[in-house]
């Protein structure tokens, strides 16, 4: 066990404030929202260009936490009772703990990196270990310099291997991860363009995650790579005078020379691959349920590393013939009777349960929460003692019902029965779930469900999902984090983020976006209309919404449900005046809105003395903001106009903010004018289609991501003889004989009818397929004439990653913005989370 004074040593600092020096501490914490087990939890407030943890220091303490390290001078006296240790630099203190920690334990210890394959090969080799060793991973693609800490300080006396992954993006990092992870067993996956932008050259990077191995016993690597191969020769050469250990051992696999492992044969059939080798001079091979090149590279990788630990052929050949596919999402789905489901089957372990409670719980648009899990099928530690833990931190949550299924958790019952509070069922198995399902009920609550594999959960799901359109839009959470975060740091200090989530957050989802944005720290959220923000409200979300287009008729609920209204002219203002006097309100927040040269809404110059009048006379009322809207900021050539809107902005608002008795926030800059006019960012920048992955002034657009994929399906596949028509009209004449696919998605869903007749394409099995003949209201027919494999139930992506929706605009002859609103209701929406 550490105690706080063990680790102000490890990390060499200071005391501020000492209550209680031999406080245990059993979990560290980054993130005030997210704290596990406060009385031992030591909260460590990290800087970055985004944020500083030490305004949250409060919050933590008001949680329960007593224990701290901070590097920025802190008020002791509101932290009283704490254990609070100063160091020059937290992330540092960071990585020195879990340094220190990770030298307690003598385990085999397996280092992962490389540009692709890193998080795949780490999951395959637990799904192939798990059932011989008591495996500590790292959680998802926790590699950076503080998910690699954060995974390490979890290793305890009852784990008998570790498997970590380690990922840089400059010079230097890795030496730091180095000494946390320190690994006996190294992989190096592969080389390629991934985050090579902080590297003079690939040799620069390839010798940079090199370093990772320094001390390690045994390298796997594919000696196929030339340039990979090269450098660990040259490295070997370096470092063979320097090491106090023993030399390096390399285990190599290859398919076109002599290796370790030799690769002789690769033969892919229509799921499965199976690979034949050459080991030791005898002939051995696996088969694997997958036949994509990089899933057999993974495999291949995963191969090594057991027959390096000396798990037997036999039993090689079994665990490879099982393995799963590795999903690093947790999708949040719409349910039955109202219900949200958080499907997370990424992994079953005590780490990435408390991830999974952690999102549960940012689900506020429901008061209930139930979890269904399965058992945890994890070695090493005592039935009695997990299942304990498990229900203590359970109890700890907002969780009203507990749903155990397997028969350890049937057999522990009594760990979860002892909370009163916590409403807890149990069955056997899967199937006495399936059986006993009419006679439960699931109804406007949130359900996570959190099974191991082999419990089949997907039967579960089937249950809980709503049944809807087989036309899907998948939105990527944590790549609208990454947007997020990506206009964040283009930000000049101090300025203010209110996001747009009007129109349905632009096709996206209005709940689940703001819920997001909410727990992200933004400032403001933006609807166009009452009835959304109410919606919001409704759904649990509680930060400042400001309504862009406010009927009068609805001011006096914007009050009821705190929506704060922009005020455009004379008469909605003395409209929303009068409803807030009559309910008795005084100084309720406003926005005003100055038109600038867009003239589409706003109060002008030569009304400014009048305004600030009728503002400072009405008590009700005081204003938020002052803002006005950009016509062209995306583009250069309009750039004299887009200055000449800034100066009559400054102009405007200091006229009127001159004559009010504070200084309200002004905002005028929408995502492209973040980028292309700093100077007017003011206090406040309003993010809308950037948020979502497409940048119009296209300066950012490289590292943005695509936060939507908008997928269907084919429902049937005809053979076409040549001069037979194709859709309505009779305007398409097949020229030649042509194999259709009839996918399910039409203009009811959103997909213009001007794509018709061949304007697009869809993407099956990565390749183009155009469209043919007119685009129906449920359906439209793509030619996959050249695409031989296209079969019913194939996957129709419409854009996505690799088919931006820029380009599905331009096809259409409009913007991006008509093509991301217009998606149909009745296609459901999917939500990912890789975080």
């Amino acid at each position: 066990m550490n105690t706080i004074e063990q680790l102000r040593k490890q990390c060499n600092g200071i005391w501020l404030a000492t209550a209680h020096s031999d406080a245990e501490i059993e979990a560290l914490t980054i993130d005030s929202r997210t704290i596990e087990q406060s009385e031992k939890a030591l909260f460590i407030p990290l800087k970055t260009h985004l944020r500083d943890g030490h305004n949250y220091i409060h919050d933590a303490w008001q949680k329960g936490v007593r224990n701290f390290v901070v590097s920025e001078s802190v008020d002791i006296s509101v932290l009283p009772e704490s254990n609070i240790i100063q160091v020059k630099d937290t992330l540092t203190a960071l990585q020195q703990i879990a340094a220190a920690h990770r030298k307690q334990f003598h385990i085999p210890v397996i280092g992962i990196t490389g540009s692709n394959g890193k998080t795949i090969v780490k999951e395959w080799l637990y799904q192939l270990l798990n059932d011989q060793f008591n495996i500590i991973r790292s959680p998802k693609s926790y590699n950076s310099q503080i998910g690699v800490p954060l995974s390490v300080w979890p290793m305890g006396k009852e784990h008998q291997l570790a498997i970590f992954e380690a990922g840089i993006s400059q010079p230097g990092e890795m030496e730091k991860l180095e000494r946390i992870i320190h690994p006996t067993i190294g992989v190096f996956t592969n080389i390629g363009e991934a985050h090579s932008e902080g590297f003079m050259n690939e040799r620069q990077k390839i010798n940079e995650k090199l370093v990772l191995f320094r001390h390690a016993k045994q390298l796997v690597y594919c000696h196929d790579h030339s340039g990979l191969n090269q450098c660990i020769v040259q490295y070997m050469h370096q470092v063979k005078g320097g090491r106090t250990e023993e030399p390096l051992q390399l285990f190599t696999w290859s398919q076109k020379q002599e290796a370790d492992l030799r690769i002789s044969n690769i033969e892919k059939t229509l799921n499965k691959t199976h690979i034949s080798a050459q080991y030791k001079g005898k002939g051995i091979s696996i088969t694997i349920p997958f036949n994509d090149d990089a899933s057999v590279e993974n495999a291949i990788h995963c191969w090594c590393v057991m027959l390096l630990l000396g798990v037997s052929q036999k039993d090689i050949k079994t665990q490879m013939a099982q393995l799963q596919q590795v999903s690093m999402r947790l999708e949040l789905k719409h349910g039955i009777n109202d219900c949200t489901i958080i499907n997370d089957a990424y992994n079953s372990d005590l780490t990435s349960l408390q991830l999974a409670l952690n999102y549960l719980e940012q689900q506020r648009q429901h008061n209930h929460h139930t979890v269904i899990m399965s058992d945890i099928l994890q070695i090493g530690k005592r039935d009695l003692d997990m299942y304990d833990e498990v229900a203590a931190f359970i109890s700890r949550r907002n969780i009203q019902r507990f749903i155990g299924i397997g028969p350890a958790l049937y057999k522990n019952k009594a760990s979860f029965r002892k909370y009163k509070k916590l409403r807890s069922i149990f069955f056997k198995s899967t199937e006495a779930f399936l059986k006993n399902f009419h006679m439960l009920t699931f109804e406007k609550e949130a359900i996570l469900l959190k099974g191991a594999r082999v419990f089949t959960f997907e039967k579960i799901g089937v249950l809980l999902e709503q049944q809807v359109h087989q036309t899907v839009l998948s939105i990527d959470l944590s790549a609208l984090t990454h947007n997020l975060n990506t206009f964040r740091a283009e930000l000049n200090p101090g300025v203010k983020t209110m996001a747009m989530v009007k129109a349905f957050a632009y096709g996206s989802g209005s709940y689940e976006i703001a819920n997001l944005l909410q727990y992200a720290g933004v400032d403001y959220l933006a609807v166009a209309y009452t009835d959304e923000g109410i919606g919001l409200r409704k759904s649990g979300i509680k930060m400042p919404i400001m309504v862009m287009s406010p009927d009068a008729t609805s001011f006096d609920r914007m009050i009821a449900w705190k929506l704060e209204p922009e005020l455009f002219n004379f008469r909605s203002a003395e409209a929303f005046v009068k409803i807030a006097q009559t309910l008795q309100v005084e100084k309720y927040p406003v926005h005003i809105k100055l038109d600038t040269g867009m003239h589409r809404l706003g109060f002008v110059e030569g009304e400014m003395d009048q305004l600030a009048t009728f503002i400072n006379e009405n008590k009700a009322i005081q204003v938020a903001s002052i803002f006005s809207h950009l016509a062209a900021s995306d583009d250069p050539n309009e750039d004299a106009y887009t200055r000449h809107q800034g100066q009559l902005f400054e102009r405007m608002s200091a006229a009127l903010m001159n004559r009010l008795p504070h200084k309200p926030m002004r905002h005028i800059c929408n995502s492209a004018g973040i980028v292309r006019h700093r100077a007017l960012q003011y206090d406040m920048v309003r993010l809308g289609l950037g948020l979502y992955g497409v940048d119009s002034s296209s300066v950012l657009q490289n590292k943005l991501k695509q936060i939507s994929t908008l997928k269907t399906s084919i429902a049937q596949v005809h053979d076409i003889p040549a001069g037979d028509n194709i859709g309505y009209g009779h305007h398409t004449i097949a020229p030649h004989p042509m194999r259709i696919a009839t996918i399910c998605i039409g203009y009811a869903d959103g997909y213009p009818r001007a794509l018709g007749r061949g304007k697009a394409h869809v993407l099956i099995h990565g390749l183009p397929a155009k469209t043919v003949g007119s685009i129906c209201m449920d359906m439209c027919m793509v030619d996959v004439t050249h695409i031989s494999d296209a079969k019913e139930g194939d996957d129709a992506i419409i854009f996505g990653k690799d088919l931006t929706v820029t380009e599905v605009a331009h096809w259409a002859g409009t913007i991006s913005y008509e093509i991301m609103t217009s998606i149909s209701q009745r296609v459901k929406r999917v939500y990912v989370n890789e975080e």
